[in-house]
């Protein structure tokens, strides 16, 4: 089968994993609703952060016998266990090993953290804002670099809380965790 190249797919209105699955080698694109977005290389700040925000989370996680697992990208999340959503979230964490296994997560992860670069601004805060919370994630940072700041968003509880890097941001699904950004 001849690979697809996303200019291709502009002529037609409702992809599915197949089509995410068709792309050459190296390219990285999602699909939410049906549609496809393709995704710029991460920058070093990106990467860092990353890297910090992983280490932080499973070092906690692995000291308190904890049973998540934490899952930076690239990691196929199937959100809606349909053909129309997948995202690779920055950061998946996922308590429940029933939705993993070796193509990905089957569902919505309890927490997600995405790390906004100028290319997916109005990604992370518009429309994986509203699909996250649509498919069941429990709670949802958006870290961002450029204006040093998180912003938390507690589905569960219907509220949000912005922090300022260099402040302690507590996590809701994890008791008793908190992590500077910086």
């Amino acid at each position: 089968m001849e690979a697809l190249k996303i200019e291709d797919l502009e002529q037609e209105q409702c992809y599915t994993i197949d089509d995410i699955y068709a792309l050459p080698d190296g390219q990285r694109a999602e699909l939410i609703d049906g549609r496809i977005y393709d995704m710029a290389p991460p920058n070093w700040t990106h990467q860092k952060t990353l890297s910090f925000l992983c280490n932080e989370i499973y070092n906690y996680i692995k000291g308190n016998d904890g049973k998540c697992q934490v899952l930076p990208a690239p990691f196929a999340v199937f959100l809606n266990k349909d053909k129309t959503n997948y995202v690779e979230p920055d950061i998946s964490v996922i308590c429940d090993e029933e939705k993993l296994d070796e193509k990905g997560c089957h569902g919505a992860p309890d927490w997600v953290i995405e790390i906004v670069s100028p290319s997916s601004r109005r990604m992370d805060y518009y429309i994986k804002l509203f699909k996250y919370r649509s498919a069941g994630v429990r709670e949802y940072w958006i870290v961002d670099p450029i204006k040093q700041r998180v912003t938390v968003h507690h589905f569960e509880k219907e509220d949000g809380e912005e922090y300022a890097y260099g402040e302690e941001v507590p996590a809701g699904i994890l008791e008793g965790f908190s992590v500077k950004v910086q």
